[in-house]
């Protein structure tokens, strides 16, 4: 069994801590992306209220009745916003590899156009940056406080993200602004994920919450509820159960960090396990998770100082747009994607050992 774990790390010195406290950060955040991919973060600056109003606001929703949940799913799956029903994806679709329907409810917002001033949204796609698909408040009078708690998280999630490219950055040796020029017109999407079905359900099987998946884009944070489910491949095959600590944030790495970094950084493959009690019932489990995933127009390279002594990366470039595409047409288009060899080849691994995939 591999040694690997999450570790926790404290960012709250990276404002304000003098140059060797920096380093000491960056090198934690370099050492977790090297071994697995994934990390807890306290000293965050999140505050309390702002992620009690974010559980509040989840609670809403999810507790809506279905036409109203319902009349918030997008048009098409290319528009990555709204309501995704339960049993609506399968997210190892988006590495090639088939699975039973995920069992996980969601609801999506992002970044969109009317976001940006007017000289940058006029080049922006309209689907990729869309407008978000809110509830009506005629349906429900809370809709109002929904879309100012989400903004709020969604506001405060992407500073954190922004934070951590800045500590990648170092940890590169660039300078910590390296990224913006890739990000500042980001496609971040924030999904809340609901986990719940009837005390009598049984999955079928290999049949996940949430299905074995790569993250698409650069960083995620992640909250989730401290109850089991959520587990991380390690590279010995076998997977990690993570519980988040209070007050810590989930953060793990992306295929486009991957590619950037020449796989010096894991994109952590993940999963949810149908969320079970200590006693083995099926129980309830929720989790946002903020999505850094980079302006569609940006072209991912392998970084000069993660290139090979010959010079040689072990990806082709790829925008982020079209990466992101390719992701999403297979775990919302119901497509096998086929560009993603590399990722499927470790979950092929991962089921060579034995363990339940």
């Amino acid at each position: 069994m591999s040694s690997a774990v999450v570790p926790t790390i404290d960012i709250s010195a990276w404002t304000d801590g003098d140059g060797a406290e920096r380093a000491a950060i960056a090198s934690q955040v370099d050492h977790a992306g090297r071994t697995i991919g994934f990390m807890q973060i306290v000293g965050h600056g999140i505050d309390g209220t702002t992620i009690g109003d974010l559980t509040t606001a989840i609670d809403w929703f999810f507790r809506l009745p279905p036409d109203l949940k319902s009349a918030t799913i997008a048009p098409r799956p290319t528009i990555n916003r709204g309501y995704t029903p339960p049993r609506a994806e399968r997210l190892s679709y988006s590495l090639g590899v088939a699975s039973p329907e995920d069992l996980f409810e969601a609801f999506n917002v992002g970044a969109s156009r009317s976001d940006f001033p007017r000289e940058v949204a006029e080049r922006l796609d309209a689907e990729v940056y869309a407008e978000n698909i809110w509830p009506d408040p005629a349906g429900d009078p809370g809709a109002a406080a929904f879309v100012s708690q989400v903004g709020a998280w969604f506001a405060a999630a992407g500073g954190l993200a922004r934070r951590m490219t800045e500590i990648l950055a170092v940890a590169l040796g660039l300078d910590p602004d390296h990224f913006e020029a890739f990000t500042d017109h980001s496609i971040d999407v924030l999904r809340m994920n609901h986990y719940e079905v009837p005390s009598d359900f049984e999955p079928a099987d290999e049949q996940m919450g949430m299905g074995a998946h790569t993250d698409y884009g650069i960083v995620t944070v992640l909250w989730a509820d401290p109850v089991p489910g959520l587990e991380v491949l390690r590279a010995d095959g076998s997977w990690l159960p993570v519980v988040p600590d209070p007050d810590a944030l989930l953060i793990n790495f992306g295929d486009l960090l991957a590619r950037w970094s020449n796989d010096r950084w894991l994109s952590s493959m993940h999963r949810v396990v149908p969320p079970r009690s200590a006693a083995g019932d099926l129980i309830r489990r929720r989790s946002a998770a903020f999505f850094h995933d980079g302006n569609a127009d940006a072209l991912i390279t392998t970084l000069e100082p993660c290139r090979g002594p010959d010079g040689s990366g072990n990806y082709d470039d790829v925008t982020v747009g079209a990466h992101l595409a390719q992701k999403l047409g297979g775990s919302r288009g119901g497509e096998l994607n086929a560009h993603a060899s590399r990722e499927a080849a470790r979950i092929a691994g991962e089921r060579s050992t034995g363990e339940p995939a």
